[in-house]
């Protein structure tokens, strides 16, 4: 304890240099940490979504795009198909399970898809309160949707045109909720599922009768669904499962012989992964070096720290002191600054971590707040506590090759 409290009172003695080098550790260990608990997180969310979805299948453009959009909602969608040939392509006996999906209007910024029980059960969500979606216009929304929104069972609602919330809203033509999902940490949390049909309906509705009065709309009404019935059907993607690892060859042929594209997520994501890979390396190298500079700057305040203080230690040791009790004492120093790094550095990343999550739920709704020491953390203290170690103990060596009589005598 003695040695404890001499170590903490001479890093106070010297509050610049200490301060220095903690700062260093503290922020290589906080670039660590974050890049971390931000690769663990996303991995996690990509990994939950995509689970059962060998290909999706879309518009031509950016199959990375297509990807996005239809599986985990942060992209812009690539268009839409016709669904009479996308159920055609997917007749294929390869294709375990095809769900079709229709995107493009939302409400308060929270996506609303047209879909099937297709869609849920490939999820496993379940219904907490009320009953799934069955009739058009009808509404189940995500357990983050009700949070956020304050919709409940019963309540009606527009949508407006577009993903962002500022669309033109579909005033005339309201969903009503009839059910809320429970959560189940996966992208249906922060969507409103409601039948294909409605989504048809809706846009049958306001392409037909822009710019009609109310009465116009009332007297149209009953033919509407008589002219939804004569137009071309149109899905936004379907994501696809295979029946075996043999169905990968249906996306080269659909995209060669089709006017749809069949984008891979095993594909896409690595790719995806890959890129984003450099510069997650890149910023753990410089975690890794500016913890070694850390370690330098231990290195040298200790070493300054030594020669300023030799006529101490001399004392220390002419009045009974071991060397090994010094020598310990300086790596104490080390060690202290070392622990200080890693608490302040896990701190900061939490701190980073729920200021990340705040501006991915303000763009995406999705949560990253998961804020558990990970396993590798602990490796991250270890290296941690040998950088600062091996820092003090270098110049620690010195004490061993102290002449105690000499030192006394030039001072």
């Amino acid at each position: 304890m003695n040695l404890l409290k001499i170590s903490w009172a001479n890093l106070k003695d010297k509050p610049l240099s200490s301060f220095l080098s903690g700062l260093l550790m503290t922020l290589g260990i906080t670039i660590i940490s974050l890049l971390l608990l931000l690769n663990k997180q996303l991995d996690e969310q990509f990994s939950r979504n995509v689970k059962g979805i060998d290909m999706v299948l879309g518009a031509k453009g950016s199959p990375l795009q297509l990807i996005l959009s239809s599986i985990y909602q942060i992209d812009a969608p690539t268009g839409n198909i016709p669904l009479e040939e996308a159920q055609r392509l997917t007749r294929n006996p390869m294709i375990k399970t095809a769900i079709p999906l229709s995107m493009g209007d939302s409400y308060q910024t929270f996506r609303i898809v047209g879909t099937d029980k297709k869609y849920v059960d490939h999820f496993e969500a379940t219904v907490a309160q009320g009953t799934l979606f069955q009739k058009e216009l009808e509404a189940t929304i995500g357990a983050r949707v009700a949070e956020i929104t304050g919709l409940k069972i019963g309540d009606t609602f527009s949508g407006s045109h577009g993903l962002d919330g500022e669309g033109e809203e579909h005033g005339n033509t309201k969903y009503k909720v009839v059910g809320i999902f429970n959560p189940s940490n996966t992208v249906i949390d922060q969507l409103i599922l409601t039948p294909l049909s409605s989504v048809w309906a809706i846009h049958a509705h306001h392409e037909e009768h822009e710019g009609e009065t109310v009465e116009d709309l009332e007297e149209d009404h009953d033919h509407e669904h008589e002219h939804e019935a004569e137009e071309a059907r149109e899905i936004t993607s379907m994501l696809i499962k295979f029946r075996n690892p043999m169905g990968m060859m249906i996306a080269r042929g659909i995209n060669n012989n089709s006017k749809l594209q069949a984008a891979l997520p095993s594909i896409e994501i690595n790719r995806l992964f890959s890129l984003l890979g450099i510069g997650v390396e890149t910023l753990r190298g410089l975690a890794v070096a500016i913890m070694l500079i850390a370690g330098i700057s231990v290195f040298v305040s200790l070493y300054n720290s030594l020669k300023e203080r030799k006529y101490e230690m001399a004392l220390m040791l002419s009045m009974g002191a071991g060397r090994t009790q010094l020598f310990g004492m300086l790596l104490l120093e080390g060690l202290v600054l070392s622990l200080i790094g890693f608490v302040l550095g896990l701190i900061l990343s939490r701190v980073g971590l729920l200021l990340f999550s705040m501006r991915a739920e303000q763009s995406f709704h999705y949560s990253l707040n998961n804020i558990s020491i990970l396993p590798e953390e602990w490796l991250v203290l270890g290296v941690a506590v040998l950088i600062g170690i091996l820092a003090a103990a270098l110049p620690a060596l010195g004490v061993y090759r102290m002449n105690i009589s000499r030192t006394l005598a030039e001072e």
